[in-house]
């Protein structure tokens, strides 16, 4: 609805920039994503979610303690950090921005990999 209250909120809660305003929208990120805050009636129904990795389970613990912190909206209290659904052994936590939309934190699920021997030491 009000993209300069949506940005003030985006800075403040993910410590995210304010990169430069347009008639009707404000853009907000960092070096990773920008994001585009457009004046409107908010549709978070027509979006399930969207995602940003994190490298560790400790960045995303870490991610959930300054989210609650900062009295974030966070999903599924008591068990907020878990399987990203079904067989998935993806982790992630979910939260909603004040207009209701939902984002994900995750952290994809280790992969074994061989190691590769090098020839002559």
């Amino acid at each position: 609805r009000d993209p300069n209250k949506s940005a003030r909120w985006w800075i403040k809660t993910l410590n995210v920039s304010r990169y430069f305003s347009y008639p009707g929208g404000v853009i907000v990120g960092n070096a990773n994503v920008n994001i585009a805050l457009h004046k409107g009636t908010p549709r978070p129904e027509v979006l399930d979610h969207v995602s940003f990795q994190v490298k560790s389970m400790r960045e995303l613990r870490a991610a959930l303690v300054e989210l609650k912190r900062k009295k974030v909206e966070i999903e599924d209290p008591g068990h907020e950090i878990g399987s990203e659904g079904g067989r998935s052994k993806n982790m992630g936590l979910w939260f909603h921005d004040p207009d209701g939309y939902r984002w994900e934190l995750s952290v994809l699920a280790k992969t074994l990999r061989k190691k590769r021997q090098t020839k002559g030491g």
